[in-house]
Parts: C-alpha cells; structure tokens; sequence
C-alpha cells in the first residue's frame, strides 16, 4: 500500500510570506483568501506603504460542544505560537469577524540569517497544525516524558472538522486516539471503510512492528462510552491508534502531532486517490471493449461506415463552400 503524507504547512502561504520578504522593496499592496483542507480558510493582506507589515486571518472549523476552548482557540494553542513566533508575530483579540484567529506579521523582525528566517516562515505558514495540534502536542509531550498528565484516563475530544471531533484516552504509558469517521457521499463511504480495513491489516506486516498499533471496527469501543450519541452516529467506523512513548521521541513528536491532525484528510485523499483510479481503469476498459466490436465487424460493413463518412466529410465541404 502506497502512503501519501500531507505537508504540515501551507504551501501557498510560505510561498507568499517567501516573496513579500525578498521583495519588501517594492512597496506593493497584497490581499489574498483561499480555502485548504475544505475547513480552513485563509485571508492575508498587506499595504504598500508598510509593506513590512501583514495581517494573516485564518478561520479553523467549527468545534463541537465536546471540545474544550481557551477564547477560543484549543487548549495550548496561546503558549504555542508565542513559544514559536517570538516578537515577529502578534495576535490580535478580537479577531477579524468570520475568523477563529487574526496574527499581525512584522517581517523587519525576523532573522537577518537565511535560514533561521526560512525556518520562521515555515512556523507562520504551519498555523494551522500549531494552533490545532497545541493540545495534542501536550498530552503527548507528556508521554514522552512519561509524567502524569492531570488528564488521565479522561475522555478529551479534539477538534477534528467542522462540527466533529476525535477522541484521547492519555495514561502513563500511552495515548489512544480515537476516529469517528464519517463521509456524505455513500461511494466514499465504502472506499473508506475498506481502505481502513486494510491499512488496520497492513500494521500486522512484520516490517511495520514499529508502527502504532491501530484496528477498526464498526461499532464504538469501550473507550467512548460517555461520548455523546451524535459523536457515535458514523457511516465508516471507528478507527483507534495506540500511541506509546517510542512514537513521540525527540524529532517524531511533529510528526505525529502532525499526522494524527490530518488523519482524515489523509484518509480523504486517498478515497478520491481511488476512485480516480477506478474511473480511468473502467475507461480504458470501454476503450478496449469499443476497439474489440471494431475488430469482431464484417469487411461489409466496415466499407458501408467507410463510404457514409466519405460521404459525410464531402457533404460538408460542398457546404462550406
């Protein structure tokens, strides 16, 4: 089974924060809004007379009653972009109507050091994982260094996508996490129920011993008992992850913040990876069915065609003409 990770920052707009910096010269006014991940949207924007100077409003999606807020932001999420932008970035409270979170840039304040500055830029353009991960990244930071959490054994939703949320269970030597999953489109339904079945039976691989531990299956597990029935109400199952310390060691912790954040995104896009695929093998298929009735006609008939497209093709010249 082939694997596609999604990058853990925007690519768009590093692209965009990369050449405002190498061209603060030229003085241009910049606005720019997109959408990523359909549940978070962009909105950047910047004046030719303070070119130094951008604001950056991002809109996360819609939490579910479950999950747990700080002005609203996840848990963490405050401490996290201090620790991590320093004096370059200042967030605004309120935010701008229609976002979760608005960040005032001051790029004279980033390093003179290419690469520092590269690597700062990389941070502001991964805002979504740091602001959404901050929780996450807690209680993992936690298992990492094997010290009580004051949540154990408790029952912690996350924000996951608009108006859903997955689940942690944290103890001393692990964290279970938890996926509700659910799609609209009753195809991708089906491709995401056996394409987590197989990524389950994948782990059991021997060279994937390393790996989380991680199953499936079609009815809730014990551990969300005191979920909320509209949490419980999916159409392609539970899918559970066991993450122990070795999982979040010095360097992997990004990467697993990271990848459990986007887990049903990742599943997403290889549902639509699939039916792409599908879609192209069952049009060559009718390709080679068209091309073998070609080949299985009498010589009679393929000279009648020949002579009526003749026709044809001389019908409209004479027309033309």
């Amino acid at each position: 089974m082939s694997i596609v990770l999604l990058s853990s920052h925007s690519k768009y707009l590093l692209d965009i924060l990369t050449n405002r910096v190498e061209n603060l010269h030229k003085g241009v006014d910049l606005e720019r809004k997109w959408f990523e991940f359909s549940d978070v949207s962009y909105h950047i924007k910047g004046c030719s007379e303070t070119p130094e100077y951008l604001t950056l409003s991002v809109s996360f999606p819609t939490p579910p009653a479950e999950t747990v807020l700080e002005n609203g932001l996840p848990c963490g999420a405050t401490e996290a972009m201090k620790e991590s932008y320093g004096d370059v970035v200042e967030s605004i409270v309120p935010p701008n109507d229609g976002f979760s979170l608005t960040l005032k840039l001051n790029l004279s304040k980033l390093p003179q050091n290419k690469e520092k500055r590269n690597d700062i830029l990389v941070k502001i353009a991964a805002v979504r994982d740091l602001v959404l991960g901050a929780p996450l990244r807690m209680i993992l930071e936690h298992l990492a260094s094997r010290t009580l959490s004051q949540a154990k054994d408790r029952l912690i939703a996350l924000v996951h996508r608009p108006k859903e949320c997955f689940f942690l269970i944290p103890r001393e030597d692990k964290v279970t996490v938890i996926y509700p999953v659910r799609f609209e489109d009753p195809i991708d339904t089906v491709l995401a129920t056996s394409f987590l079945q197989d990524l389950a039976e994948a782990r059991r691989t021997g060279s994937l011993y390393a790996a989380p531990s991680c199953t499936w299956s079609s009815t809730p597990p014990a551990e969300l008992d005191k979920a909320t029935a509209e949490s419980l109400s999916v159409n392609a199952g539970f899918f559970t992850f066991v993450i122990l310390p070795r999982h979040v060691e010095g360097k992997k912790l990004d990467r697993t913040v990271w990848i459990l954040s986007t887990f049903h995104a990742y599943v997403s896009y290889h549902v639509k990876c699939s039916e792409a695929f599908m879609h192209t093998r069952m049009r060559r298929r009718v390709d080679r069915l068209i091309q073998a009735l070609d080949r299985a006609k009498p010589e009679s008939e393929k000279s009648e065609e020949s002579a009526e497209n003749r026709s044809f093709k001389g019908m409209s010249f004479k027309n033309m003409d």
